[in-house]
C-alpha cells in the first residue's frame, strides 16, 4: 500500500509511521496524494514529514524520542499560498493560511519538494474553481431573487434579458462539462495532464 509513496527515495520507516497514523485520520472520501520526508544532513533519525490529501495538508513531527507523532493540519480552503524554495541542501516547502499562519519543512529532497508543490498547486487550482462556481451560484440566486421582487420587464415579468439567459445557459453548460471531465479523471480514463489542459480550455471559452 505504501509503495507508491516511496518512489522518490522517501525513508520507508518514516512513511510507514505517517501512513499508519493517517489511516486513522482520514475522513470519508479523503485520499492520500503524496508523502514527503525530511532528510537532514548527517543525522536524520527523526525526520519531519508532510502529507497531502485531496482535502488538506498535514505536517508531522516525531515526539517522545520518535515513539509518537504530533501533527497539525490545514484544509485547502484555508490555504492562501504555497511556496517552494530550493537551497544548496534540499528545499523548503511552506504554506500560508487565511489567518496569517505560516508553516513549512526544510531539508526536503528537492524531487519530493517539487512533487509536493505540484500536487499543492493542482489542489489550489481545483479549490479556486470550486469557489468560483460557488460564487456564480450565489450571484445567480441573488439575481433571481431580485428579478422576482422587482420585475424589469413588465410585459414578461419572469423572463430574463436574452444576453443574461445566454450567459446563464453557457455557465450551466460549463458546469456540466467540468463535472463530466472530473468524472473521467476520477475513473482514470484521462491523465492529470489531460485533465488540467482540457479544464483550462473550457475555462478559456468563458
Amino acid at each position: 500500500m505504501i509503495d507508491k509513496f516511496l518512489n522518490e527515495e522517501q525513508d520507508q520507516k518514516a512513511v510507514e509511521k505517517v501512513y499508519s497514523r493517517l489511516t486513522d485520520l482520514l475522513s470519508h472520501g479523503e485520499e492520500i496524494l503524496y508523502i514527503a520526508v525530511q532528510k537532514k544532513p548527517l543525522v536524520n533519525l527523526m525526520p519531519d514529514c508532510i502529507a497531502i490529501t485531496n482535502k488538506r495538508v498535514l505536517f508531522f513531527t516525531p515526539a517522545n524520542f520518535g515513539l509518537t507523532l504530533k501533527f497539525v493540519d490545514f484544509v485547502w480552503k484555508d490555504i492562501v499560498d504555497v511556496a517552494l524554495k530550493e537551497e544548496l541542501i534540499g528545499a523548503v516547502f511552506s504554506i500560508k493560511t487565511t489567518n496569517g499562519t505560516e508553516i513549512g519543512v526544510d531539508y526536503l529532497p528537492k524531487v519530493q519538494a517539487r512533487k509536493l508543490y505540484q500536487y499543492a498547486q493542482e489542489r489550489k487550482e481545483e479549490e479556486r474553481e470550486a469557489r468560483r462556481l460557488r460564487d456564480l451560484e450565489e450571484k445567480r440566486a441573488e439575481s433571481g431573487s431580485m428579478q422576482f421582487e422587482t420585475p424589469v420587464y413588465q410585459s414578461a415579468p419572469y423572463s430574463s434579458p436574452p444576453t443574461v439567459a445566454k450567459a446563464e445557459q453557457k455557465e450551466d453548460e460549463l458546469t456540466e462539462k467540468l463535472k463530466k471531465l472530473k468524472t473521467l479523471f476520477d475513473k482514470g480514463l484521462i491523465s492529470q495532464e489531460e485533465y488540467n489542459h482540457k479544464k483550462l480550455d473550457l475555462l478559456n471559452d468563458l
